[in-house]
């Protein structure tokens, strides 16, 4: 009893004199070590790679012939409220009015998507480190989602005018206008209502090009062959 007195006072007159400093390192080593400015910038740097590659490879297949047309997960569809009309209008031997009127949708879309591709940079370079951290820590489109909320706004305001006239190029207003004419002709008083369809394409667009990035974000964080740089292969194979 005597022997471990002595031993606990030792102790405690060594660690409030030269053995404070050999404590404070000790614990201080067993803390978890923080990430380098130069870990920082690699997360970053590779990041804004993942983010670059997959807006990339997303436009690009988008914005080509049937790159929504033909694409089942992102092909815009007639809206709820005109989908019973364009039914009736089938039936009674309108089918390829309404087949053209989907299909002016979805080239709409593809030509306006390649406009995205300025507005994609500029939130890549905003990107903060500790909005990389956060988003390299996060789930398997924790970048997308950042990148949607802080680009869908602005995705939206320019998008819409050019919606509207890729629509009219191509026809869509002009057989949506057709469509509901020979709708109301073929059966009057129905009742239609009025509907912003430039709003909608414009939402259903910007949709399609978030799913896809999100695809793109999917592949690089978990398939070895999705990440083609060297970069990549450093910040993502070695979460």
């Amino acid at each position: 009893m005597k022997k471990i007195l002595i031993l606990i006072v030792c102790t405690f007159v060594f660690a409030n004199t030269a053995g404070a400093s050999f404590l404070e390192d000790f614990f201080r080593g067993v803390q978890i070590p923080q990430q380098s400015d130069r870990d920082s910038e690699t997360t970053i740097a590779g990041l804004k790679e993942a983010l670059s590659i997959g807006t990339n490879n997303a436009i690009l297949s988008v914005s080509k012939v049937d790159g929504y047309f033909k694409n089942e997960l992102i092909k815009i569809l007639l809206p709820k409220n005109i989908q019973n009309i364009a039914n009736i209008l089938s039936k009674i031997g309108y089918q390829k009015e309404v087949d053209e009127f989907i299909l002016s949708m979805n080239r709409a879309a593809e030509k306006a998507a390649p406009k995205a591709k300025d507005i994609f940079i500029n939130a890549i370079r905003e990107m903060t480190i500790e909005d990389a951290l956060k988003i390299l820590n996060g789930g398997d489109t924790a970048a997308t989602e950042y990148f949607k909320s802080k680009t869908f706004d602005k995705l939206y305001e320019s998008f819409k005018p050019i919606i509207s006239k890729s629509m009219n190029d191509v026809g869509t207003t002009r057989a949506y206008k057709n469509m509901t004419e020979k709708y109301i002709s073929a059966i009057p008083f129905s009742g239609l209502e009025s509907f912003d369809l430039d709003h909608y394409v414009t939402t259903k667009a910007l949709d399609g090009l978030f799913y896809m990035i999100a695809q793109e974000e999917k592949k690089i964080r978990t398939d070895p062959a999705a990440r083609v740089t060297e970069l990549l292969r450093k910040v993502f194979g070695r979460k």
